[in-house]
């Protein structure tokens, strides 16, 4: 028995001497005593670190623009904030029978818009629509016009583009000018909320309502007298 108790102290002993270069300090000044190993630190440098914070951050970041649904470009743009349907109660179910003619001293950059916008009749109403192949809204229909056929951009809605236009009394209106109206609410006394061009002789033409088409109407018509809010014209008509 002591024999056995001594063999086990020996080997218990030599494990001791083994593991101890792990565990003590490098003899200071002694440059063949090479340093212990931080086997914590190596691990960690290959291992990709798990932060916690940072992929909280990460996920609360906002979608980017174009990654989202149609409906949060639409609304980022400013498309689809008219109100065009929603008063159309008592709306002509059919626009005038015939389109007057322009005049002859009318200049070639009205001609011209006009020109395009006469071609567009007939496109359906869609809701927030601004181009011909999906249908048009009134901001949209007016904001195509103008920058397809004399290149000026418009604001994106009917109620910044009336606060972008110069005032324009009604019997000075020209072909090309912005006439605007207040659909929303009670009679004339909502906010703007339609646009449509003028032509001549108090016809315009426009996107009216959901179930309509691009048509030209009159502001004689009680409809429209009873709604309008005055007319403007955009600055790049201003000289023509």
């Amino acid at each position: 028995m002591p024999t056995k108790r001594l063999i086990a102290a020996a080997a218990l002993a030599g494990a001791l001497l083994v593991s101890l270069p792990l565990f003590a300090e490098p003899l200071a000044g002694n440059a063949n005593v090479p340093a212990p190993v931080n086997v914590s630190s190596s691990l960690m440098g290959q291992m990709a670190v798990f932060a916690p914070a940072a992929a909280l951050a990460q996920a609360a970041i906002p979608t980017q623009p174009g990654a989202n649904a149609p409906a949060a470009k639409a609304a980022a743009s400013g498309w689809g904030t008219e109100d065009d349907d929603l008063d159309a109660d008592g709306m002509p179910n059919a626009g005038v029978a015939a389109v007057t003619a322009l005049a002859n001293d009318t200049s070639a950059l009205r001609k011209t818009l006009i020109g395009l916008a006469m071609q567009l009749r007939d496109i359906r109403y869609v809701r927030g629509g601004h181009d011909p192949s999906t249908g048009f809204d009134c901001s949209g229909f007016v904001r195509y016009v103008f920058a397809h056929a004399v290149g000026l951009e418009l604001p994106t809605n009917s109620a910044s583009q009336f606060l972008a236009g110069l005032k324009v009394d009604r019997g000075d209106m020209q072909p090309g000018d912005l006439v605007f109206f207040r659909t929303a609410g009670r009679r004339g006394q909502g906010r703007i909320s339609h646009v449509g061009i003028y032509i001549a002789n108090g016809q315009f033409i426009h996107s009216p309502s959901r179930g309509k088409t691009v048509r030209v109407d009159s502001l004689d018509e009680s409809y429209w007298a009873q709604r309008f809010a005055g007319a403007k014209r955009p600055g790049g008509l201003a000289r023509s």
